[in-house]
C-alpha cells in the first residue's frame, strides 16, 4: 500500500527524506531497473542486461548479485559505487500526470525514507526547493525521459536484429556454480557488422551509442564475480 500525494511545501514544509541506502530501505535486491538516459553513468560500474517484463516488453536491469535479494554494492557503510541506478535514487517519489496534461512530483508519505525528524529537508525555511529536492527534481526529469525513449529504443534494437540471449553464469573458486536465466544482451558480432540504413538509423536515434555502452558494460562482470568472492570469504 501506498500513500502518494502531490508535494508542496505547505502541507510538507518540515518532511525530510532519509537518503542513505540500506536493506531496510529496499535496496537488497540483485537487479535494478536502468534507463537508456543514465547508460553512461551506469556501464560505468554494473553490468547492463535486458529482460522481458510480464509483458514481453524488453527493459534494461544493472546486475547487482548473483543470488536472490543480494546487492553486492550494498554494505554497512552504504552504497559502494560512484553511481546508484535513478530508480534506487528516488526512494519515495514518482511523477503523475495531471489533468492538464503536465507531469508533477509526488511523494509517498507512507515509505519508510520519509521522516520528520532525520535526513535531507525538501524545502528551505522561507518555503523554496532545498537543494536536495532539486536533485530529485533532476532524478525524476532523467527517469520521464528514460521511460519515454525506452520503448522506440528497444524496438531500433530488435528492428536491427540486435537482442541475443544469454546464459549468463559464473563459477567460484569453492566449485559454486550460477546460473541467471532469462536475460539478453547485445549481439556484438551483430553489432560489428551494421551497416547501411540500419547503422544510419541507429546513429541518429542515439540508440547505436546506447547499444555500445551496454555492449561494454559487460566489461563489470568479472568485478562483480570477485565481490562475490569477497563477500562469501568475509562470512
Amino acid at each position: 500500500m501506498t500513500n502518494r500525494v502531490l508535494l508542496n511545501n505547505v502541507d510538507h514544509a518540515d518532511l525530510r527524506v532519509i537518503a542513505r541506502h540500506g536493506p531496510e530501505f529496499g535496496d537488497s535486491v540483485n537487479q535494478v531497473l536502468v534507463l537508456p538516459t543514465e547508460f553512461e553513468a551506469v556501464q560505468r560500474e554494473y553490468p547492463i542486461f535486458f529482460r522481458r517484463d510480464a509483458n514481453g516488453e524488453l527493459q534494461a536491469v544493472a546486475l547487482l548479485g548473483l543470488d536472490r535479494d543480494e546487492n553486492l554494492f550494498l554494505s554497512g557503510g552504504g552504497w559502494n559505487a560512484r553511481y546508484v541506478p535513478a530508480v534506487q535514487q528516488r526512494g519515495p517519489f514518482s511523477i503523475a500526470m495531471q489533468s492538464s496534461g503536465e507531469p508533477m512530483l509526488h511523494i509517498d508519505l507512507d515509505h519508510p525514507r520519509v521522516s520528520a525528524t532525520e535526513g535531507e529537508a525538501l524545502f528551505l525555511p522561507a518555503g523554496g526547493n532545498s537543494p536536495y529536492l532539486q536533485h530529485v527534481a533532476r532524478l525524476m526529469g532523467l527517469i520521464y525521459d528514460g521511460l519515454e525513449v525506452s520503448r522506440p529504443f528497444f524496438k531500433a534494437l530488435e528492428d536491427a536484429d540486435l537482442i541475443e540471449a544469454v546464459d549468463v553464469q559464473a563459477t567460484l573458486g569453492d566449485g559454486r556454480e550460477y546460473a541467471l536465466p532469462g536475460l539478453f544482451t547485445i549481439g556484438q558480432n551483430r553489432l560489428a557488422a551494421l551497416g547501411g540504413e540500419d547503422l544510419e538509423r541507429l546513429h541518429r536515434t542515439g540508440a547505436l551509442r546506447a547499444a555500445h555502452m551496454v555492449a561494454a558494460s559487460l566489461g563489470n562482470m568479472p568485478d562483480l564475480i570477485d565481490a562475490k568472492r569477497r563477500r562469501l570469504a568475509a562470512a
